[in-house]
Formats: structure tokens, sequence, C-alpha cells
């Protein structure tokens, strides 16, 4: 009994359901809930920023031949492509047959509540998002945490201490000696894990109410269900494809899955999610370039929700679509789901910012679903995490970059809980 106290993933698993009853019988906790898990975030958000950088210099430094490391970039970004393309259709076809909008009043929402989201949303320019991605100040970027331009900084830099050779050896031990130092760091942080899953679940159901979920009770049941076939059949097929156990990988990041139950984030586990893939089998080189870049260009369940979004909101206002105008809905999606993580309160602003492109009915319309958006986010996070570790290991297999030895070994149960024990 001592033994699965101690372990993270009991502890919060408990949390979660303390966090449902808090919010649910003490809604007035909500505030301060809400500082809880934020506060667990930010000491995450901390930690990204130097950990991405070391992980992606001390990868490409020690990968010797630069045309490999685009040859990585280049077979991540198609692999991100092809499959965050797959889901919007597979969101698009499901939302058509349950079709999770139609019989739902057509309420106008709080309105006020969303108007910031829309303004945003109509003036993000996807032009100028793709250039943001080359930083003017590498300081200002590693303050405000953007992960692509560090991403960037971070190539180049690796490009400059690979071609020193022998004289950036002692860069490199230091570097390597000052990454221990912040997954050390992330050690402790995770420890309390299970009091930012209360605070986020906590918040949750105390600020939006179990009985919110009724009224949209059919659409987060389609998107779940969604993600869901997503997972065990595109993902799994995948999986079966590059012959590694889909349910093996599951078990090995399940305190991972938890944690970002919780916290409805997946950059909560970003850190994390970098060192299992390394001990599951993927060299750290692969790690370093693919889960940072999928952090912004691979996410699946996002992609989901937001195709689902437009053809329910489309049911819901009674707007007819054609097979053509969805075609267009999946070609937009392509560009906007790319900047669902570029932007604060990505879920709201991406829609908005598709429905303007889309000019299909008034951008107000996604009012109406301010009150369930948050509790289908675990279900586009939980997914977007378990998209990015499965890209990680086709593109480690396919570039002769995966252990496979390493990773018989990582799946074995003794060794699941010992990787647990190793992060905390």
């Amino acid at each position: 009994m001592k033994k699965i106290g101690a372990n993270l993933t009991f502890q919060v698993l408990l949390a979660i359901t303390l966090g449902i009853l808090v919010g649910t019988f003490v809604p007035g906790f909500a505030p301060q809930a809400k500082l809880i898990s934020q506060g667990f975030i930010n000491l995450i958000t901390m930690l990204i920023a130097p950990i991405v950088f070391l992980t992606i210099v001390l990868g490409i430094a020690h990968m010797g031949d630069m045309k490999k490391v685009g040859r990585v970039g280049g077979k991540a970004l198609l692999y991100f492509e092809i499959v965050s393309t797959l889901a919007i259709a597979i969101g698009l076809v499901v939302a058509n047959v349950l079709k999770p909008g139609v019989g739902v009043p057509a309420a106008d929402g709080d309105v006020a509540k969303i108007q910031s989201y829309t303004q945003q949303g109509e003036s993000i320019d996807w032009t100028e998002f793709f250039f943001h991605i080359i930083p003017k100040n590498i300081f200002e970027s590693f303050t405000k945490g953007d992960i692509l331009q560090i991403l960037f900084f971070a190539i180049l830099f690796g490009y400059g201490l690979n071609k020193m050779g022998a004289e950036g050896a002692s860069v490199l031990r230091g570097m390597d000696k000052v990454s221990k130092v912040f997954f050390n760091i992330m050690k402790i942080v995770m420890r309390l894990a299970p009091v930012g899953a209360f605070g986020g679940m906590a918040y949750s159901v105390g600020t939006y109410g179990l009985h919110t979920l009724l009224p949209m009770a059919k659409l987060m049941g389609s998107v779940y269900l969604t993600c869901f076939l997503f997972i065990f059949v595109v993902l799994n097929g995948i999986c079966r494809y590059y012959k590694f156990s889909l349910w093996s990988y599951l078990k090995f990041i399940r305190q991972e899955i938890l944690i970002v139950l919780g916290t409805s984030s997946s950059e909560s586990v970003l850190p994390s999610m970098m060192q299992k893939m390394e001990a599951i089998g993927c060299k750290k080189s692969v790690v370093g370039l693919v889960i940072p870049t999928g952090y912004s260009f691979n996410l699946d369940g996002t992609a989901i929700y937001l195709s689902m979004a437009v053809i329910f909101l489309a049911q819901v206002f009674h707007v007819p679509l054609d097979l053509g105008q969805q075609l267009t809905i999946l070609a937009v999606l392509m560009v906007t789901s790319k900047g669902a993580a570029g932007v604060t309160g990505s879920g709201f602003i991406v829609l908005a910012s598709t429905l303007t492109a889309l000019k299909i009915m008034p951008v107000e319309h996604i009012a109406i679903l301010l009150g369930v958006d948050r509790f289908m986010s675990e279900a586009r996070a939980i997914t977007n995490m378990i998209g990015n570790g499965i890209a990680t290991i086709v593109v480690a297999k396919s570039e002769d970059e995966f252990d496979e030895s390493k990773y018989q070994l990582a799946i074995q149960p003794a060794r699941i809980e010992q990787a647990e024990e190793d992060i905390i």
C-alpha cells in the first residue's frame, strides 16, 4: 500500500478525483484552484526554454552530419503535415456522420467574453506567423518562451558548435552538465504534479460546472470518440507499420497522460516527454528536433477539435456546407491549425481566424462553445502529446536512430515503473 501511495501516477489520479469533488461541491474555490494550476504550469514553463535549447544543441553537435539534421527535420515536417491533415479529415467525416450540432438550441452565448478572442483571430497574419520563427532578439525569445524561435536559434547554435570540431569539446561538456542540472530541477518540479492536476480539475469543474456539459454532451462525446478512434486506429496503424506497440508506448507514458488530463496542458509534460522518448530508445538528436517542433506543427487533437467545431457551429446555426466548402475548410485548417500553440488562448483564437477566413458565419457564434471548451481541452492535449511521441519514434526509426534493445527493455513493467521514478 505504501508503494502505491508513493507512486506518482496514483497520486495524480487521486488528485484529479479530488479536484472534481472540490470543483463540484466547493465551486467558490475555483479562483484559488486556478492559481495552483497556473503555478505548476509556470514551474514547468520556466524549464522548457533552456531544456529545449540544450537538448537540440547537444543533439545536433553530436550528430556530426548536418545533412542528417536537415533530413530529420524534413521528415518530421512531412509526417506532421500528412498526419494532421488526416486528423482534420477524420474530424470532418465524424462530425458529418454523428451531427453533434443538430437539435442544439442556437443560443448566442457570452459574446462579451469571446470578443477578445475574435479580435485576435481576425488580426492574425499567417505569413507573419511563419516569418516570426526568426527571432530579432534571442534573449526576448527565451523570456517569452517562444519555442519556435528558440528551436531556430538552437539549430544555428548547434551547427556553429558542430563546425568547431575538437575546439568545441569543452563547450559541449559544459552544456551537457548544465542540461543535467535542469533535468534534476525538473525532477523536483514533477513531484508537484498531483497539486497541479488537482488545481486544474477543481478550476474547470468549479468555474463551468458539470451542468454546462449537458447541452453540449453530444459534441463532447463526438470529440472524445474521434480522438479515441484516431489514436487506436490511425496512430495504432502507424505503430504497427513501424513495428512497435501502441499499448506498450501508452503504458510507458501513462504518468504524462494523467498529468495532461489534470492540467489540460500538453506543455506541462514537454520536458518529461523528451526524457521519456530518449529512455524508450530514440536518440537525443531526433528527440530534440521532433518534440519541440511537434508542439507547433503536429497538433492532431487540436486539428480534430477545430474541424468538428466548425461543422458543429454550421449545424447549430443551420449553415449548409457542400462538399466543396468542406474541402475548403480542410485546406484552411491545414494552415490555421499550425498556429494553435503559438498564440495565447489558442483554441478560440485559431477557430476565430478560421471562421474569419472562411466567411461562412459570424465569428461571434463560437461564444456558445465557451463553457465546454475547457472540458474538451484534455482530449486535445492528450492526443497532441501521444501523437508527438509517436512521431518521434517514427522519425527515429526511419533514420536508424532508434535503439531496439533499449526499447524492448524500457517497455518491461518493472522498467516502466523505474522510468517514472527516474522522472521524479
